[in-house]
């Protein structure tokens, strides 16, 4: 079992930045991928950013130039800097964890609103 527990979200201005954390506890693989994931009200559960334990990276188009994301493997810990942040950014934030060998887990969800 694998348990995620993300922090950093908020309420921020629009052209704003939040840094979002999620640390992961339990029975890690080393070869794994995580990620972030986001769900507006109203909207399915979309892609935001993911980075492999090797360190490869994918990202929505929506998000690219504006958030990074990142990793400490020593800390089995994901972190998503995200710069130039804008009204339609505003979602819950899911942390996402998947082994290479299969499975998916999820974070409890941190709320993330940019309003002026």
């Amino acid at each position: 079992q694998v348990h995620l527990v993300e922090s950093g979200g908020g309420l921020v201005q629009p052209g704003g930045s939040l840094r979002l954390s999620c640390a992961a506890s339990g029975s890690i693989s080393r070869g794994n991928a995580m990620g972030w994931y986001r769900q507006a009200p109203g909207k399915q559960r979309e892609l935001v950013a993911t980075i492999t334990s090797g360190g490869s990276t994918n990202s929505a188009d929506s998000v690219k130039g504006r958030f990074t994301i990142s990793r400490d493997n020593a800390k089995n810990t994901v972190y998503l800097q995200m710069n130039s942040l804008k009204p339609e950014d505003t979602a819950v934030y899911y942390c996402w964890y998947s082994p290479y060998l299969g499975g998916n887990f999820w974070g409890q969800g941190t709320q993330v609103t940019v309003s002026s």
